[in-house]
């Protein structure tokens, strides 16, 4: 009885193993979604109220989870049963990508007056309104949906190549997609409140010495991050797309073979958010003709 227990222990102990292995590697394998992930969450968790932002970062936190729970199982179901579906999951996850981040560009290209003028106006009208935070959050919860599905497929991926049991990768690809979740909004949580540990240390250090210069240091850096993240966020929402329109769609993957892979994923963003920012413009039109009728 006694052998037959320790001999449970040692499978589990072999399947833990096993997991920590495949984690590691299937981590390396998604650090770069992981970057464009952190940049992208971290431009769309800022912007509010400094009594909001922690509750507001929850929220997103909270969708986050529950994205990956619905996503796993659902990715291990299309794995087993059709394959290509995850494919055209993918290529649409990149459309709504590439679309974000088009229009956040011809925004800045073409709006940038008109918007100037609209800022003033939510930062004393409606900044701090629930239906705008509301808004946010939504926003914030289908991006994380679809770099979720990246994040889930790469990991699934790497494991399936390692051949290892169905329950090893079903270990290992639900641990990294948690520790995906903790390790970016941790970081996120980390840069919206480094004001608030500047404003700490001056206040402790009675503005003197060093802490203090450190405090003034994370006072001005915040807004300088928020608009780096905001341009990096952008960016990466290109990129992310464009490598997801690269490796899925099979023309594309074969196309321009001399280019560097980093300008063929912001080309291939670029034209679909292009083409996914028109076809949703035509799209308003014809429903306001429509419903005008």
């Amino acid at each position: 009885m006694a052998s037959g227990f320790f001999a449970i222990l040692d499978d589990i102990a072999a399947l833990m193993d096993d997991v920590a292995v495949t984690s590691k590697l299937a981590t390396q394998k998604t650090a770069g979604i992981l970057g464009d992930d952190l940049a992208v969450n971290a431009e769309k968790a800022t912007g509010f109220l400094s009594s909001r932002e922690l509750p507001v970062l929850w929220a997103i936190t909270k969708g986050s989870f529950i994205n990956k729970l619905i996503i796993l199982p659902v990715a291990f179901l299309l794995n087993w049963l059709y394959k290509p579906a995850i494919e055209v999951i993918l290529i649409l996850g990149g459309l709504y990508l590439a679309f974000e981040g088009m229009e956040k560009i011809i925004e800045f290209l073409f709006h940038r007056a008109k918007k100037g003028h609209e800022v003033v106006e939510e930062s004393t009208k409606s900044e701090d309104s629930e239906d705008s935070e509301k808004a946010k959050i939504k926003s914030a919860i289908t991006t994380d949906f679809i770099l979720s599905i990246e994040i889930v497929i790469i990991a699934l991926g790497t494991v399936i190549q390692e051949n290892h049991p169905l329950l090893t990768q079903i270990l290992t690809v639900t641990f990294v997609s948690f520790l995906a979740t903790v390790g970016v909004y941790g970081i996120v949580a980390l840069i919206v409140r480094m004001d608030d540990a500047g404003f700490k240390l001056i206040r402790k250090s009675n503005d003197k010495g060093f802490f203090s210069k450190l405090g003034h240091l994370l006072v001005k850096a915040l807004p300088v991050i928020i608009k780096m993240l905001g341009v990096v966020g952008t960016i990466a929402l290109i990129l992310v797309s464009g490598g997801i329109f690269a490796h899925n769609i099979h023309y594309l993957h074969e196309l321009f073979p001399t280019w560097p892979s980093i300008l063929k994923e912001f080309t291939f963003g670029i034209a679909g958010g292009l083409a996914a920012v028109a076809i949703f413009t035509l799209g308003k039109k014809i429903y306001s003709l429509v419903i005008r009728r």
